[in-house]
């Protein structure tokens, strides 16, 4: 388990939530990366899935930097993070739309005055039309913005995504077998349809990122921005203030911590189009990063050998010496935040087509068989074993 998260507060595996739901029906598709339901028009040819995700505890980053400039552009891309948590989940299972969006933002009007809210909902906006310009329809259908200052410090936002899609679209998780290549897309860089150069955090493991990286300072300056459950000595103990250079990178520290979550959308849309029937599985890194893929399937061993180089905002969270290689695997997506399960004859056609949107991806590992009802990961020296059930 990862110590710099769990001190925290926060659970990088959540087992806790998957024990609590082992219970529930899991849908049409056993196994699937989100649960599929029956078409509620009730056409037996199509089924349905509805997903809700946020962008966590970034806005507490956004709350910081608009503070320190007074200027609530660092919001925009709080909306992106909180539509892509949930589009991307849904691409998993082979759905590129439309998708039907609602949002819900809970705040501190104390603290979170109007003009950060027309910035987040114009970030939906933004994003929402630079999809359409991509092909991508996602239906604005409204949505709740709640003042809940007793209960929230600053603002959270999040989403709810709805599709439909054929049953014959689906890619179910669960149908990963071994001999199949493991290609990864990059979470770095900057693809044709983003406007900067992204970090690759996307959002998951803020809490330990800002932890990590950000100085004590902010913990006196902002003590709104974090829990007061967790540890003094687990606040803020980084050694960079947030218009500190990251090491290795033209972006500032606060500057890249708010990267937009990128979406997949494009590219994949595309690859689903010429070679559905080729891939058997995609995995979202996001909660559990490197090794979500360990729940999916069974009688598994992933073996990913061939990563990309560990990008500059992680290797920062690293040098900071609190936390541990192996931890940052299990928290960070670490340079590709999406997997794609594949044949091995169609993995150069799928890295090609990544690089029509100026899209790195390489194929970082491959699927081998272990024992029945147990799942495995191997990632360079450090080694992953699941039972699965709880």
């Amino acid at each position: 388990m990862a110590d710099a998260y769990l001190s925290r507060g926060v659970s990088p595996t959540k087992d806790e939530v998957k024990a609590a739901v082992s219970s529930q029906d899991q849908g049409l598709y056993p196994g699937s990366f989100c649960k599929i339901i029956a078409d509620p028009a009730g056409d037996d040819d199509w089924c349905a899935a509805i997903h809700a995700d946020g962008a966590g505890t970034k806005s507490a980053v956004a709350y910081m930097m608009y503070q320190e400039s007074g200027n609530p552009k660092w919001f925009g891309g709080i909306a992106q993070d909180s539509l892509v948590m949930n589009t991307d989940d849904l691409l998993s299972i082979g759905s590129t739309g439309p998708f039907y969006l609602s949002n819900t933002i809970g705040r501190n009007a104390h603290r979170i005055p109007g003009e950060v809210l027309n910035s987040i909902i114009s970030g939906y906006d933004n994003v929402i039309a630079r999809m359409r310009d991509s092909g991508i329809e996602i239906v604005m259908t409204g949505g709740e913005t709640a003042d809940v200052g007793d209960l929230v410090q600053t603002v959270i936002c999040d989403s709810t995504v709805v599709i439909r899609m054929l049953r014959q679209k689906v890619i179910n998780a669960a149908n990963i077998i071994p001999g199949l290549d493991i290609v990864g897309l990059s979470s770095t860089g900057q693809t044709i349809y983003e406007d900067a150069e992204n970090s690759g955090i996307s959002s998951n493991g803020l809490t330990a990122a800002r932890h990590l990286l950000l100085h004590h300072d902010y913990a006196n300056k902002y003590p709104e921005t974090f829990s007061h459950t967790i540890p003094k000595n687990k606040v803020y103990v980084g050694p960079y203030h947030l218009d500190d250079r990251l090491p290795g990178s033209s972006m500032m520290i606060g500057e890249a911590i708010l990267s937009p979550t990128r979406t997949y959308l494009p590219p994949v849309t595309a690859m689903l189009a010429l070679y559905h029937d080729d891939i058997l599985g995609i995995i979202h890194c996001t909660g559990g990063g490197q090794v979500k893929c360990i729940d999916f399937s069974s009688g598994i061993r992933y073996v990913k050998n061939q990563l990309f180089a560990t990008p500059p905002l992680f290797q920062a969270i690293l040098d900071t010496g609190e936390v541990t290689e192996k931890e940052v695997y299990q928290i960070f997506n670490m340079g590709h935040r999406l997997e794609i399960y594949c044949r091995p004859e169609v993995s150069s056609a799928l890295i090609s087509t990544a690089c029509d949107y100026n899209l790195s991806a390489q194929v970082i590992g491959h699927t081998e068989a272990c024992s029945p009802m147990h799942n495995e990961v191997q990632i360079k020296d450090f080694h992953w074993q699941r039972h699965l059930g709880y």
